[in-house]
């Protein structure tokens, strides 16, 4: 059928989609490029979450304006959430797109391809789905070393924050028949991977009830109970073997249970590792988030994460800088939050507005560029010094690191992450990737961890 050029963007959710297309198409009969300019379909698979990431694809897009004009047979499409937030209003923006698929219609994609070349017409379909869990498709590895993998168990999200995009473009939570994630878990494991992450956009509200979906598997097992929450999930998947690990991405600070972290901390091969999102420091702007919790409350939260997991569990963060009416000591709160928590790393960016938000249609985007980015620049130099506090901690202690791939700077060295999700750095030696090693850690900046075989 012709060559197929898959490029995706924005968060692990995206990546993990674009295996699902290449399945999808694969099927079809299309193989796979790593080279645009040879491919017959090109697929860019799309992040809205803020007005740059979206600028980031146009940009792109024109990169495609010779070749397309050269090839006129080359049909070039715009998957996920780019492609739900502006539907057929992209086709207009951008002329060169011929198909637009929002990512619960990933399946009806041969009949977009076949309407467009039968046709001639441009085709879209962005209608999201109540029930659409992609459970039966087995993605297509190609955002992967072969040792790591990512494995989605749930879709949508129902938290309705105030600033973000994804409720309108991945649409209501929906969860996976966990045996469909325990099958593909262990297929991986058979095939020599040696780590999964369960991907959601917010994997704590993760619930399968065997009465709503009528799986009579269920009943047969008389050792897990009718409904499945998320720390349930986590431990069968963490009792598939101890030679595999387990993370999970992303959680909201209300749904994360003490259940789950005994899971973390009864199972070693379940990282010891947690991304809990906090956005901001303080609670009125908590509130005006909609995060549904203070800074009191996610405070308790860490506690509860140090108390059960340990002091030494890795824990990262989200911020979010210059939201609406912010005032300079609304900020500081957030640099205060910041030395309380000395989280490991975090993903910062200031406060973009997207069109549809409760935010955008609420309030106002009040504050200055200049002033955004000021109190970015002051998250991220704090953020940068507590990194590197948390990874001097390490220096002189082992710790077991899964090799993952060889360091940019030299073949004679491997990279590889600590449970905390450390990248080491350390001498090859004579060890292999997909090994577990020993690792005695000697040096270190904000970023890296160095060190020695033990």
């Amino acid at each position: 059928m012709g060559k197929l050029f898959i490029q995706s963007y924005g968060c692990a959710m995206n990546f993990s989609d674009s295996e699902i297309v290449a399945s999808i198409l694969k099927k079809e009969g299309y193989s796979l490029t790593n080279d645009y300019q040879e491919s017959d379909i090109i697929l860019l698979n799309t992040c809205s979450i803020r007005e740059k990431a979206e600028e980031t694809i146009r940009k792109r897009l024109k990169n495609f304006n010779n070749l397309k004009r050269n090839k006129p047979t080359l049909i070039i499409g715009v998957l996920g959430c780019m492609a739900e937030r502006l539907k057929e209003k992209l086709l207009n923006e951008e002329k060169i797109v011929d198909i637009v698929a929002g990512p619960d219609s990933y399946r009806d994609l041969p009949n977009l391809i076949k309407k467009v070349k039968k046709f001639e017409e441009k085709s879209v379909n962005t209608i999201l789905s109540l029930e659409e869990t992609y459970e039966n498709i087995e993605p297509v590895r190609i955002n992967t070393n072969g040792i790591t993998a990512f494995i989605s168990i749930m879709r949508g999200c129902d938290n309705m924050c105030s600033f973000c995009v994804v409720p309108f473009t991945r649409g209501r939570e929906r969860s996976r028949n966990p045996f469909s994630i325990i099958k593909e878990a262990k297929n991986l494991f058979n095939s020599g991977y040696k780590e999964i992450t369960l991907l959601g956009q917010n994997v704590d509200s993760y619930k399968w009830s065997s009465k709503t979906n009528n799986k009579k598997k269920l009943e047969k097992n008389n050792d897990i109970n009718d409904i499945i929450h998320f720390s349930d999930l986590l431990e069968m998947t963490a009792k598939i073997s101890p030679d595999l690990r387990v993370r999970f991405s992303t959680s909201h600070p209300k749904d994360i249970t003490v259940d789950v972290l005994n899971v973390i901390k009864d199972y070693e091969n379940v990282c010891n590792y947690i991304h809990l999102p906090a956005q901001s420091g303080n609670s009125r702007i908590l509130k005006k988030m909609n995060r549904t919790y203070d800074r009191e409350w996610y405070l308790n939260k860490v506690k509860d994460i140090k108390k059960i997991v340990g002091q030494d569990c890795g824990i990262s963060s989200d911020f979010i800088t210059g939201f609406c009416s912010e005032t300079e000591n609304e900020h500081n709160d957030t640099l205060s939050l910041m030395d309380n928590v000395i989280y490991d790393y975090s993903y910062m960016f200031y406060y973009s507005e997207r069109p549809g938000t409760l935010a955008q249609r609420k309030y106002s985007d009040d504050i200055p560029l200049l002033i955004k980015k000021r109190r970015l620049d002051e998250i991220i130099k704090k953020q940068n010094i507590h990194s590197l506090e948390r990874n001097q901690l390490r220096i002189n202690n082992d710790y077991k690191v899964l090799i993952e791939g060889y360091s940019k700077k030299s073949k004679n060295f491997l990279k590889g992450r600590t449970s905390e999700n450390k990248m080491v750095i350390f001498p090859k030696k004579d060890r292999l990737l997909g090994d577990y090693v020993d690792v005695k850690i000697k040096d270190c900046n904000s970023a890296t961890l160095f060190g020695e075989l033990c």
